[in-house]
């Protein structure tokens, strides 16, 4: 008898484990609380590695797609100065695909495909040894049992409890998205700064970084080391009060920089969180969890591509494993979390230096990993 599967999320861990699970011929229940795919906007751009994202879309059959809608010139990156000086400018060549860009939504719709998501299904709870499974509990009352439950449900996962008490901590940094829309044609000069992929200015523990997407979007990033509370005096739907403290932050950096936040809109707060770098739990029968559930890090360019090549491989081990399918998520287990905890080291001390007293740590970096 065929194992009843459900995923909790539907974000990429979740749609790369159920894509490829289709494709072995195993039904999933994706279980994703959002009514609808285009209820919220997806977020900004991501790079799939060739070694991470990447070969878990080769995984889902997908990777042909992938290299049709991604953007290869996106993985540009320059670096100033606070007063402008241009310190680095990175450029790929033509045929580099080490980690070409895709906005978010597209990625999502690419891995939807043909799968059938159970929208508006908000998990409150996962309860597990229940006799006939794991009993997922919603928030309109229902329940339903699963043979195996996978919580890809992200930084405050409903499926995390089942497995393990741990909860994020705030790193002391902070983050501030926004946007500009249509830069191209309204904001020419911005369009030129940000190039083709993405600027970044480091300064003593803040920074701004701007990011092309497709379509002439550009998404800004104000990073800085704050309290948790720092903003608790502003209103959230005064955008003039937001840009007049970001813009007070940042005093003193050279006017074209400062033009990213003084053309921006709708600031969203963004408090970094991470779980401890050596995030494991005694294995449960019938539950485990994936991405930012599992090991949520620093958001430096590894969370979303370790969450699909987990959700992947995860789906592999269930549909070619042989005998019990709990050993297969046993085992894969241990290997994600060795893997996870190399890159959440990685990331944590990649934060370090981004958001530093010493603007130089951020250069050094950037040198250290950026191809030659």
């Amino acid at each position: 008898m065929r194992q009843r599967i459900a995923v909790v999320g539907g974000g990429p861990a979740g749609l790369a484990f159920a894509r490829v699970l289709h494709r072995h011929g195993f039904p999933t229940a994706v279980l994703e609380r959002d009514p609808a795919p285009d209820t919220r906007p997806q977020g900004g751009t991501l790079d799939l590695h060739e070694g991470l994202g990447q070969l878990a879309l080769d995984k889902a059959g997908l990777l042909a797609e992938f290299q049709a809608l991604s953007r290869p010139e996106g993985q540009a990156m320059r670096i100033l100065d606070t007063d402008g000086t241009v310190l680095r400018d990175w450029r790929p060549r033509p045929d580099d695909r080490a980690n070409p860009e895709i906005d978010r939504g597209q990625l999502r719709d690419l891995l939807l495909g043909e799968l059938e998501v159970r929208w508006g299904q908000a998990v409150t709870q996962v309860v597990p040894g229940t006799g006939d499974g794991v009993l997922v509990r919603f928030a309109d009352g229902r329940q339903e049992a699963f043979d195996l439950v996978v919580g890809a449900d992200g930084a405050w996962s409903r499926v995390r409890p089942a497995v393990s008490p741990v909860t994020p901590q705030y790193t002391g940094v902070t983050l501030v998205e926004t946007s500009l829309n249509d830069v191209d044609t309204h904001h020419p000069d911005l369009a030129r700064l940000v190039g083709d992929g993405s600027v970044a200015v480091y300064g003593v523990n803040r920074a701004l970084v701007a990011q092309r997407n497709s379509g002439g979007h550009v998404k800004v990033y104000a990073q800085f080391r704050a309290p948790l509370d720092w903003h608790t005096h502003l209103d959230p739907a005064d955008a003039g009060a937001l840009r007049a403290n970001l813009l007070a932050l940042f005093d003193g950096w050279a006017a074209p920089v400062l033009d990213l936040l003084r053309h921006s809109t709708a600031f969203v707060h963004r408090p970094l969180y991470v779980l401890p770098v050596s995030h494991t739990w005694a294995h449960v029968p019938g539950v485990t969890l994936l991405g930012d559930a599992a090991h949520l890090m620093p958001p430096l360019g590894a969370g979303a591509n370790l969450a699909m090549l987990e959700g992947a491989e995860l789906a592999e081990a269930v549909a070619t494993g042989p005998g019990d399918p709990d050993q297969a998520v046993r085992a894969f287990e241990e290997r994600m979390w060795a893997r996870a905890r190399r890159w959440a080291e990685i990331t944590t001390a990649g934060l370090e230096r981004l958001v530093s007293p010493d603007p130089a740590e951020a250069l050094a970096l950037f040198d250290r990993v950026q191809p030659s």
